[in-house]
């Protein structure tokens, strides 16, 4: 399997409605952190998340939590 991009070092702190989302897994989206299909050729697939209430969430960015979508600080060990 590919190795992901690295999008930032840090997650993306977000506050977002009840509903399903998609988050990149492969780094190339161009609208982080969700899925724009660019994954399309790859080994990648988008990750498929629901949020019951508006939630406040950190999603990871780095492309390598332990827990996608959700970031799990993985991003200091790089």
């Amino acid at each position: 399997m590919s190795e992901p991009i690295v999008v930032d070092k840090q997650p993306a702190v977000l506050e977002l409605d009840a509903g399903t989302y998609y988050w990149c897994s492969c780094g190339r989206s161009r609208n982080q952190p969700f899925c724009d299909g660019s994954h399309e050729g790859t080994d990648f697939t988008p990750v498929e998340f629901t949020l019951a209430e508006k939630t406040t969430v950190a999603l990871c960015l780095c492309k390598h939590s332990k827990n996608p979508p959700f970031c799990d600080g993985s991003h200091n060990k790089l």
